[in-house]
């Protein structure tokens, strides 16, 4: 009897000692969504239809680079399955499809969806549901507000208020007495920018800035806009436009022989493939920055990222239009956050994503220009704070002045 009670009691120790130890590893697989032992599920919202609909080439491209990933192993012996999802650029419908990932597709994370109301639509419900929503299409200052947004952003765009400084500086460098106009989108995105820009002309930005107008992302055009805007007598241009709005804006002041002396776009408007459709040489002298190689300019023809991501092209997107610089984007965005995936190594929790996005030390990436790298902290949430001003010649971008770094 008493070898019997023994056995029995020891056997109870054992199930408890296993219990013990295996119990951490259970907790952590639970928490661990959207991750198995071959896959990582991640999900994000495009806009493949609706108004900025080119911009869809970015989700594109981040889908062709996991396959590519995937197809070299993935992260950590794990494939990596991005489930990206159409919202046509409209907040609601955002909110709409990032539910679906998260209830019905249980993705770890959302990544790069894009949008700055759109991303803003759904932040606090991926708080609620501890879901990370990393590097967000977007560069609005609020996502860089770790109290209120605790597991978002890092924005894979410049932060849109210190770009728009870097606009309204460079003006008053030029020309102290200039007379602004400026035209934006009717949203966060456009408003942002706007903030930015007036901060910078301080005191001076209600006489300075002569003329405002704005623009809703489903009118046909903005040819009225512009009229008001050269009948004001401003002599500098700030367009905070963005996809076919760009072209519209550049076309638009051709057609109305408006000359202003100094004509702006922020980075995410300045792409070749958007400068096309309002005909090359009316784009020139327009100034912009970047942090990024246009893929689709002559003078990046030789350079080994460029050249690599070309070949990623050919393989995985070969029916792509090489002319739509955002299939670019989402190739750089996508290999940062293998960085961030990789560091991850087999814990997959909510916190060590956190963890590893919030500690990117000077990572250098392919497209990025030369000299600028990546780097994050707990306490800033924004990888890309580096910009270059370049002003557009009729065929390239050509950047002048240093680096600018906001950290």
């Amino acid at each position: 009897m008493r070898l019997v009670t023994t056995l029995g009691v020891a056997a109870l120790l054992a199930s408890q000692l296993t219990w013990q130890l295996s119990w951490p590893l259970a907790a952590r697989g639970a928490e661990m969504r959207g991750v198995s032992a071959t896959e990582i599920k991640i999900g994000q919202t495009m806009p493949y239809s609706g108004p900025v609909s080119a911009f869809g080439a970015l989700g594109k491209g981040e889908v062709g680079y996991f396959k590519m990933l995937n197809e070299q192993g993935g992260i950590n012996g794990r494939k990596v399955n991005l489930i990206s999802f159409d919202d046509s650029y409209a907040p609601p419908k955002s909110v709409e499809q990032t539910r679906r990932l998260v209830e019905s597709e249980e993705v770890a994370l959302i990544f790069s969806s894009i949008g700055t109301a759109h991303n803003t639509a759904i932040a606090k419900y991926l708080q609620s549901k501890n879901i990370p929503q990393l590097f967000v299409g977007s560069g609005a200052s609020k996502f860089a507000d770790t109290a209120q947004y605790p597991q978002a952003t890092l924005g894979v765009q410049a932060p849109f208020r210190y770009e728009a400084r870097l606009y309204a500086r460079h003006a008053l460098a030029k020309n102290p007495n200039a007379r602004f106009a400026v035209i934006s989108q009717n949203d966060d995105f456009g408003r942002d920018y706007v903030v930015g820009f007036k901060r910078a002309l301080g005191d001076k930005a209600a006489t300075m800035i002569v003329a405002e107008a704005s623009y809703e992302t489903s009118a046909p055009t903005i040819n009225s806009q512009l009229a008001t805007l050269k009948a004001s007598g401003a002599n500098v241009m700030f367009g905070v436009v963005v996809g076919k709005f760009t072209s519209q804006m550049i076309k638009g002041v051709a057609e109305i022989s408006w000359k202003p002396d100094l004509f702006f776009v922020p980075t995410s408007a300045s792409s070749i493939s958007f400068l096309a459709p309002a005909g090359l040489e009316n784009a020139v002298g327009l100034i912009s920055s970047a942090n990024q190689k246009d893929s689709v300019d002559v003078q990046w023809a030789e350079d080994a990222g460029v050249k690599e991501f070309f070949a990623f092209m050919k393989q995985y997107l070969p029916n792509a239009d090489l002319n739509n610089s955002n299939y670019a984007a989402g190739y750089h965005y996508a290999s940062l956050l293998v960085k961030v995936l990789t560091a991850c190594k087999d814990d997959f929790s909510r916190d060590n994503i956190m963890r590893q996005a919030a500690s990117l030390r000077e990572i250098a990436l392919p497209l990025l220009l030369p000299g600028m790298t990546v780097s994050t902290d707990a306490d800033d949430y924004l990888p890309f704070q580096q910009l270059r001003l370049r002003r557009f010649d009729g065929k390239s971008w050509v950047g002048f002045g240093g680096i600018l770094d906001d950290r």
